[in-house]
């Protein structure tokens, strides 16, 4: 866990970083925190571990996982004119995951 975290942390400080590097040039940098989705990969380690789904989407108090749509939604949004104030920020799409 201590990896995830320092490497988590890592993403964040970066992202500020290069923020600051790059705002005079017009470019706004921002990070994605994502939880759980709902993708191949997931699908194939739930064939192997029928329980995983559903301790997975307990884990989030939304009680799901994230379909992937979801969190294109978030991009596409954070790449608009609507997110134009948005630089160097963390958009946490996580269902509630890390409030626990």
């Amino acid at each position: 866990m201590a990896f995830y975290v320092a490497s988590e942390h890592a993403v964040l400080g970066l992202t500020r970083s290069a923020a600051l590097e790059f705002i005079d040039q017009g470019v706004r940098v921002n990070a994605v925190l994502p939880g759980g989705i709902d993708t191949p990969m997931v699908q194939r380690f739930s064939a192997l571990n029928p329980d995983l789904m559903d301790q997975t989407a307990a884990a989030h108090p939304i009680g799901r996982i994230a379909r992937p749509e979801e969190i294109a939604n978030a991009i596409v949004w954070l790449l608009s004119d609507a997110a134009s104030f948005a630089v160097g920020s963390p958009l946490v799409i996580d269902g509630g995951y890390t409030t626990r």
